[in-house]
């Protein structure tokens, strides 16, 4: 049983032979699904000169279906009478169709599935639609950028009527189930039963050391925190802040710039450090050096995967409560959640978790059981479970072979 997955996530073959993607988080995810499937064929965007090391596949029967390296849509469309042939010759030659969406390719890939009688399910993780505001377009841009979205929106929606849907979080799970057609509700994670740790506290010397793991783009409302550690100074707490994660495209390097100027301008530059990208497998340990996770994330997501990877290390999470976060954290019980994303409430938040050590403590606590709940392995299966049963294929658990010097 050949497995196709369609995705932008650019892939590129290192020097070692292996397949790499940067971030990491769609490279795990492929590793859960291949003890499913014979082989998984990936078709993305392939890059010749990558930022960083990246993060390997691990599972010895993934192959590259390569695409054109592109940023967004405006240098994907132009290609579109190269990359069709490309995407009808691929789906031929796989036995099940999975999109992860939103994704360029995807309407495309899952029309040509349906045309040849090719079984087909989609994994829905962001909103475009809730996105728009928060982008950084004016005039035409923004007019193209909004039929884009629509599109891309109405593109959603066909396959999810016509297809078995997943959703990551209850909000998008909502927004795409119909009458007669739920989508089933999942949670996208990187994390597996290895990687969770033991603490049970932090914030134990000065300054409390806070960290976000978000890609750098105004839709992450990153802006706001010099602020915040402005604010906490004015508190009388001593702290600073990493922000990981790459800046995409030009709105990114933008956004990254007018974080370094707002802690420039609130003399805050010394306690606030953008790190830039860091290869998912030395991200998940050095969670652990931190004491509290803060992402003020704005409408548009699904489940921000960083949200377990944090619960994972043992760290306290406030994030907003927009999207499908709720689904994922109650407030008071696994983590805080932010009705407001002002300097003000977020440095109010990280204050009470630093001061307040019996809530700092069960929130921790409440945090492993809901990271055990959703492994990698755990997700994987429900969700393999799903399609077997929905689509009528068998999907035995079969070992596959990692590659030996990434185990």
């Amino acid at each position: 049983m050949k497995l196709g997955i369609v995705y932008h996530m650019p892939f590129w073959r290192a020097a070692d032979g292996t397949l790499r993607e940067l971030e990491g988080s769609f490279a795990r995810y492929v590793d859960s699904l291949a003890p499913y499937f014979d082989e998984i064929s990936l078709c993305v965007p392939r890059i010749d000169r990558p930022s960083g090391e990246g993060t390997a596949i691990r599972s010895s029967n993934v192959t590259l279906a390569p695409l054109s390296s592109f940023e967004g849509p405006v240098q994907f469309y132009p290609k579109l009478p190269i990359v069709l042939p490309k995407l009808l010759a691929w789906v031929r030659g796989i036995d099940v169709l999975h999109c992860r969406v939103p994704t360029p390719a995807a309407s495309f890939a899952f029309a040509f599935a349906r045309l040849l009688g090719k079984p087909a399910f989609i994994l829905i993780v962001g909103d475009l639609r809730a996105l728009l505001p928060t982008m950084p377009y004016r005039g035409v841009k923004r007019m193209l950028w909004r039929g884009y979205t629509e599109f891309e929106e109405r593109g959603m929606q066909w396959m999810a009527d016509h297809s078995l849907a997943f959703a990551n979080g209850g909000a998008l799970t909502e927004k795409h189930s119909r009458p007669n057609h739920p989508v089933t509700q999942t949670t996208t994670t990187t994390i597996s039963a290895a990687d969770i740790a033991t603490r049970t506290d932090t914030c134990g010397s000065r300054p409390v050391r806070i960290l976000t793991v978000s890609r750098i783009d105004p839709r992450k409302g990153l802006r706001v925190l010099p602020a915040a550690i402005e604010a906490l100074t004015a508190r009388g707490i001593s702290a600073t802040i990493d922000i990981v994660g790459p800046s995409i495209g030009r709105p990114g390097d933008e956004e990254k710039a007018a974080i370094l100027a707002e802690a420039k301008a609130r003399r805050v530059e010394s306690r606030v450090d953008l790190v830039g990208a860091v290869p998912l497998d030395e991200l998940l340990p050095l969670y652990r050096k931190y004491d509290v996770f803060v992402l003020p994330t704005l409408p548009g997501e699904g489940i921000p995967r960083v949200l377990l990877e944090s619960m994972t290390a043992g760290m306290p999470v406030i994030a907003t409560r927009v999207s499908g976060i709720p689904s994922l954290i109650t407030h008071e019980v696994n983590g805080l959640l932010l009705d407001e994303t002002d300097a003000d409430t977020i440095a109010q938040a990280i204050a009470r978790v630093v001061s307040d050590r019996p809530l700092r403590q069960r929130l921790i606590a409440n945090a492993y059981e809901t990271a055990r709940a959703r492994t990698l392995e755990a997700q994987a299966a429900k969700m393999m479970s799903v399609v077997a049963e929905r689509l009528g294929i068998a999907l035995p658990v079969r070992s596959v072979r990692l590659q030996a010097d990434h185990s």
